[in-house]
């Protein structure tokens, strides 16, 4: 009975994550959902990148502690060890969620792409950007990633073999394929207002951080193969 509750729970955690993941291409590109990065009440400008700031920051240390092995080490010592990646999971899509409800606009044109084939290239770009992010998922294994396997795992009784160190595709030009198809994604906009680029900033500079955080935690792990891969391989853009 364990087993099947933590089945369904990870289920649904993971359910939550992917229709947040959906809206948040709509939310970054102002498109298809109710209410896009650039919608809402206009209020006074400083107030508004307060408030966002803010936003970008609970999502950043939701998504940064959580995920550090001591914090773990800690958290499951109340959540059990089965749903702990599925809860990190719910969490910083509820953090997502949290920033699209209360995101205030600042739609003031920073820059804007002339019509036709520039403008195509840069929603090219955008499409680009996220296709790289959900592949990288599936390459370095997608349900570890959003909590599926260990449900199933602990569902079937099994035990998951340690992580081995792999890098497939993407993972042999740059080690964060997924980090830069953010990136891309989140600047690649015809017309860039003043909070998309307040947006894609802040969240750039948080990715670096978290590389540094994440590329530590490897290191403990893989020693010097990952030292290795490190320097052979660039971190964002290719090492020639």
């Amino acid at each position: 009975m364990r087993g099947l509750v933590s089945l369904a729970y990870g289920l649904v955690a993971y359910l939550i994550f992917f229709a947040t993941f959906l809206y948040a291409i709509g939310f970054v590109g102002g498109f298809v959902v109710p209410k896009g990065i650039d919608d809402g009440a206009v209020g006074p400008l400083a107030a508004a990148v307060v408030v966002d700031v803010i936003l970008m920051a609970i999502f950043a240390l939701q998504h940064s502690v959580m995920a550090r092995p001591a914090f773990k080490a800690w958290w499951t010592r109340f959540v059990p060890k089965p749903v702990e990646r599925s809860t990190y999971v719910l969490f910083a899509s509820l953090a997502l969620v949290l920033l699209f409800w209360q995101w205030r606009p600042l739609p003031q044109v920073v820059w804007s792409v002339p019509g036709g084939p520039a403008e195509v290239a840069v929603w090219t770009l955008f499409a680009l950007g996220w296709m790289t992010v959900l592949s990288s998922t599936f390459l370095i294994d997608h349900f570890d990633l959003f909590g599926l396997r260990q449900v199933w795992a602990y569902r079937r009784n099994r035990e998951i073999p340690p992580a081995d160190f792999v890098t497939p595709l993407f993972y042999r030009v740059v080690r964060h394929p997924l980090y830069l198809g953010f990136i891309v994604a989140f600047f690649a906009a015809p017309t860039m207002s003043l909070g998309r680029l307040l947006f894609a900033v802040v969240t750039t500079a948080w990715i670096l951080i978290a590389i540094q955080l994440e590329e530590r935690d490897l290191v403990n792990v893989f020693g010097d193969r990952y030292r290795d891969y490190s320097r052979k391989v660039g971190m964002l853009l290719p090492k020639f």
